[in-house]
């Protein structure tokens, strides 16, 4: 490996999901936040939950007269 060209690496970084599940692992950078982690999507909980983005789903379900 060349010296000096790669970035600094955390071992122990954090990982903070906004469900509030926290958890370490290697990383590039000490903090990382995320929106969606193992502990709340819905494929690794069996939930079916749909997460919306910018009323996607509404707009979807009113197009095609869906309740």
């Amino acid at each position: 490996m060349k010296a000096k060209i790669h970035p600094e690496y955390f071992p122990d970084a954090q990982v903070i999901c906004s469900c509030g599940n926290t958890f370490t692992v290697g990383a590039t950078k000490s903090l990382l936040r995320v929106e969606v982690c193992s502990a709340c999507h819905p494929f690794f909980t069996g939930e079916q939950r749909i997460v919306d983005t910018e009323g996607r789903v509404e707009r979807l379900k009113r197009r095609y007269g869906l309740k």
